[in-house]
């Protein structure tokens, strides 16, 4: 078991470049949720701007021409 992770005598390189891969990988996982929610909540932010828009311009004229 020692000789797999000593690899043969390059151990010492290829164990810290593993960990070093998984750092990274995490930390890019990491940095894609926050943006993954911060994109979320822009888009909550802009869709509740643009719902009372919405419903004003829809309350103004029913679509067979009557007014609401």
């Amino acid at each position: 078991m020692a000789e797999f992770f000593s690899m043969g005598g390059y151990g010492a390189y290829i164990w810290p470049s593993y960990a070093m891969t998984a750092i990274i990988l995490a930390a890019l996982l990491l940095a894609s949720i926050r943006e993954l929610k911060s994109t979320e909540a822009m888009f909550e932010r802009l869709k509740a701007q643009v719902a009372p828009n919405k419903n004003k311009n829809n309350n103004k004229e029913t679509p067979d021409g009557d007014e609401a």
